[in-house]
């Protein structure tokens, strides 16, 4: 715990009774210690993540789950109660899905689902394949919607995306735990944040189906822009946030 105090650990108690438990040896505890001191993120040392209750996978060099986005999970497992009809899975696409956590979580929280997902990241699709094993999803590697069946147009009731909004010039900002030790396509919005974004929304209409939600967390100050962007592509969009988690999530209804 000192040595954990020493490089900066906020929460070195915590921190070091999670390494003991995970270390199967005083040497193996030793090499964590020395990782994490050196500022290799926690989560990639034990090599999990605590997520809406659940431990997830997190492989080396894989984007880690925030906090935050539970709130995303909250948002989306409202609306599919709300709406998908009886008798039928509800469908969802979880879109840059990095370790496969919203889709875990969301499984969990509904049951039975059609679960597709999709990540450009190679790393991340083998690490949300052992993440969501046990779900009967189907993971994708490609960009956005473009390695999704055609079957899937018209079709999905909950579309949910985590794709990177942090501005280009605001990277070099993060902490080294991110900036240094997670993917940078995991990260890089573009010059302001919504380049993929903005994709992810242009497209969701074709893919919707009637009254289904697409729902994608982003910045305060960036939801604005998403508002625009889906009323003009037709949808109906609001924002939903929680002050407490600093979390914003826009969610867009395509119409029946």
């Amino acid at each position: 715990m000192t040595k954990l105090r020493a490089a900066g650990c906020v929460f070195a108690e915590d921190e070091a009774r999670l390494l003991v438990e995970a270390a199967r040896t005083p040497a193996d505890l030793a090499a964590m210690v020395d990782r994490r001191a050196a500022g290799t993120p926690l989560e990639h040392v034990l090599g999990w993540a605590q997520f809406c209750g659940l431990r997830i996978v997190i492989e080396p060099g894989v984007f880690v789950p925030r906090r935050r986005t539970e709130f995303l999970v909250e948002q989306a497992a409202a609306v599919a109660r709300s709406t998908t009809a009886a008798g039928r899975p509800t469908v969802v696409v979880d879109l840059c899905c990095g370790c496969g956590a919203v889709g875990a979580a969301l499984f969990a929280a509904l049951g039975q689902l059609e679960l597709h997902a999709v990540d450009i990241d190679p790393a991340a699709v083998h690490c949300a394949r052992r993440n969501l094993a046990a779900t009967d999803a189907t993971v994708y590697e490609g960009d956005l919607y473009h390695p999704l069946p055609e079957t899937l147009h018209d079709r999905i009731d909950v579309l949910v995306a985590n794709a990177p909004y942090v501005p280009t010039e605001a990277i070099g900002m993060m902490p080294p735990e991110a900036r240094l030790h997670e993917p940078r396509v995991a990260l890089d919005g573009g010059r302001d944040g919504l380049d993929v974004l903005r994709r992810v929304v242009a497209a969701a209409p074709q893919w919707l189906a009637p009254g289904g939600h697409l729902l994608v967390e982003t910045g305060r100050l960036q939801a604005p822009q998403l508002l625009d962007d889906a009323v003009q592509v037709g949808l109906l969009p609001w924002v939903a946030s929680l002050d407490e988690l600093n979390a914003t999530v826009v969610i867009a209804n395509r119409p029946r």
